[in-house]
């Protein structure tokens, strides 16, 4: 009868002569792994290379190959006249994978839970895979304009300050830090606020800080009003939290808040989310009548207002209109904003402007997700504020990214003059184009795509009344601006005929 361990030997092992991996090693490799999962145990004697080879039906000169590569890997103790021993060295931690076999089969890692869990609908990824060497985005800056070797002078600095690690051993509450100083300094400057470090709330982005507000605000089944056409992350986090989204129409001075008023009463709306700058994603910017009407109304009917500045350093034409928040005088609007847009991705930040009693909340939320932060990023960004480093930055990147929207303007009247209309926007990164008449933007994506051009599925807008693409362009050069719209032109085209 066959020993416990030839039984095992034959269960436990498999291998394919056709692999490009030597068949000696592919046992081996499985060997070990039966020792590290104890099939095999310490001080078992394996069978003699004739037999084994029997057992395998191998060569026996590929035997005595799996028996010297375990002996020179220290799984195994060849005794001359005795036999062949299985060890266990101390060093061994880590398995050594088959690439095959049924022994990889019966101790698999699981795909499935063994217990049930809530699946969330409301954060399915959006994110789509392509080969396409080309992608239009929905209005992000260029990696390739950002100073990397500045950055890496200006990262080697920030790590050698010796009040660096006196912050990473904090235990105890502390002043506010120099990052939001310089911070509340700088929004004071830029964007009209009169506020101080305790009313900042720095994360790391801006999809963070609403993800902490909508905790704070928003209980199941509370309405949040948005535009008809809003940012899908914003809808996605506000709808994870529990909310009813409403929509509000949205025309050439933004939102409309009449609409507000006549269909909706006090009491009964829990916040309203609105992009007042450039509204995503259509661009428009909300007039400052309607600005002060829905500060108004936000006060007798006891809503909170979110306003995301997602791209308010983007300003090419004239200066920007100011944040509502700056001239909010009853504690009404949580201010979203973003820094460092001018940088890495890595470098970006993100920051919460609300009365102080909201910045507490939020920080214990804070304190839970991200306690320490990156102090290294805001020791980095604190000096470059205070040294104005931020400013020409943006000064001279702002001039890039008006030339691109200029180029962009003019390709697009060369090729679609009398198929797309489009208002070319104050700032942003961004162009909102419609088509006339409408077409099928699946069947337009489609033809791109076969010709290496990516319109990813949340740029692309249509319904009964709507056939519009928010066509980001920061990210491309004036070469590959002229691509895209030919590409454009050629698959309309052909949709066309």
């Amino acid at each position: 009868m066959s020993s416990p361990v030839e039984d095992n030997l034959k269960s436990l092992i498999a291998f394919d002569k056709a692999s490009s991996t030597s068949v000696y090693i592919q046992i081996a490799q499985q060997m070990v792994n039966a020792i590290q999962r104890g099939y095999l145990h310490e001080g078992i004697a394996l069978p003699g290379t004739r037999k084994f080879s029997e057992i395998l039906s191998i060569n026996r000169n590929t035997a005595v190959a799996v028996y010297d590569e375990l002996a020179s890997q220290g799984w195994v103790d060849i005794v001359p006249n005795k036999g062949t021993f299985v060890l266990m060295p101390e060093q061994k931690t880590a398995a050594i994978k088959a690439a095959t076999q049924s022994i990889e089969h019966l101790t698999a890692y699981p795909e499935t839970t063994g217990f049930p869990f809530q699946p969330s609908f409301n954060l399915a990824s959006t994110e789509e895979t392509t080969q396409c060497n080309y992608v239009i985005n929905d209005g992000q800056p260029d990696l390739r304009l950002h100073p990397t070797h500045q950055f890496s002078r200006w990262y080697s600095a920030s790590m050698k300050r010796t009040a660096l690690i006196s912050k990473w051993n904090q235990t105890h509450e502390q002043s506010h830090s120099t990052f939001n100083i310089q911070l509340c300094n700088y929004l004071n400057a830029t964007r009209g606020f009169h506020i101080k470090p305790h009313n900042i709330l720095s994360t790391r982005s801006t999809e963070m800080s609403l993800y902490i507000v909508s905790r704070l605000l928003i209980q199941k089944n509370d309405i949040v009003l948005v535009g008809d056409l809003s940012h899908y992350k914003s809808n996605m986090i506000f709808q994870q939290a529990g909310a009813t989204l409403k929509t509000i129409p949205v025309d050439a001075n933004g939102i409309d808040v009449d609409f507000i008023e006549r269909h909706f009463t006090k009491g009964s709306i829990r916040c309203v989310y609105i992009c007042a700058h450039r509204q995503y994603p259509t661009t428009v910017t909300l007039s400052a009548e309607r600005r002060l009407k829905l500060l108004q109304l936000a006060k007798v009917y006891g809503f909170a207002i979110i306003e995301d500045d997602f791209d308010y350093d983007f300003q090419f034409d004239g200066s920007a209109m100011l944040p509502m928040a700056s001239a909010d005088a009853e504690g009404v609007v949580i201010y979203l904003g973003r820094l460092g847009q001018s940088f890495f991705p890595s470098f970006q930040a993100g920051f919460i402007v609300a009365p102080q009693t909201i910045i507490k909340e939020a920080n214990n939320y804070l304190q839970i997700l991200d306690k320490q932060g990156d102090l290294i990023q805001k020791q980095m960004l604190a000096e470059l504020i205070n040294e104005g480093e931020i400013h020409r930055l943006i000064k001279k990147n702002i001039t890039i990214y008006k030339a691109r929207r200029d180029y962009l303007i003019s390709c697009l009247q060369h090729h679609f003059s009398d198929d797309l209309y489009w208002k070319v926007p104050s700032g942003g990164l961004a162009i909102w184009l419609h088509f006339k008449p409408s077409i099928s933007l699946a069947k337009l994506a489609e033809k791109t795509k076969a010709r290496d051009l990516l319109l990813p599925k949340t740029i692309l807008y249509q319904s009964k009344t709507i056939c519009a693409i928010r066509f980001g362009y920061g990210h491309l050069n004036e070469d590959e601006i002229t691509t895209v719209v030919t590409i454009l032109k050629e698959s309309y085209t052909a949709i066309k005929d």
